[in-house]
């Protein structure tokens, strides 16, 4: 992990919250369609390519907050092809001194995500749990580096 300063660990914490909040949102956004999806099965197609938007931007949102942990704590993101799941790799791992923040993302299949629609509000209690902790863990180091 580089060296990083208490502000800019503060300033990473905001950009991990906001984005947690755009997040938190989409559950109850998947929530409405699959209502509408179950009250008007004619509609169903647009309704899924709905669905489908909503789970791109947790997809998104959640590669997020990856880029920003790798770029702000390891000083960039892998490079190669592969770089997403290298990315996922190292994210599930502590390395460094940094904890794993990606555990949640691992155990539900991120790369499946069709899957999403009926597992969402599990899959995003255990992606808010592992970056809420990361959260923590940031607010303690900037503190242990001011107090130091």
């Amino acid at each position: 992990m580089r060296d990083i300063t208490p502000s800019a660990i503060r300033e990473l914490v905001a950009d991990i919250e906001m984005e947690l909040t755009r997040l938190g949102q989409l559950e109850d956004d998947i929530a409405r369609v699959n209502r509408a999806i179950d009250q008007n099965p004619s509609q169903a197609d647009w309704l899924y390519e709905n669905l489908a938007l909503k789970l791109h931007s947790f997809y998104t949102g959640c590669e997020k907050v990856l880029q920003l942990i790798a770029t702000e704590l390891n000083g960039g993101l892998p490079a190669g092809s592969d770089w997403y799941k290298r990315l996922l790799d190292r994210m599930a791992t502590e390395r460094g001194g940094r904890p794993a923040c990606a555990t949640g993302i691992h155990r539900s299949s991120f790369e499946r995500v069709a899957r999403l629609v009926t597992t969402y509000p599990q899959v995003w209690r255990e992606v808010a749990q592992d970056y809420d902790d990361f959260i923590t863990w940031l607010g303690d180091l900037a503190t242990t580096q001011e107090d130091g």
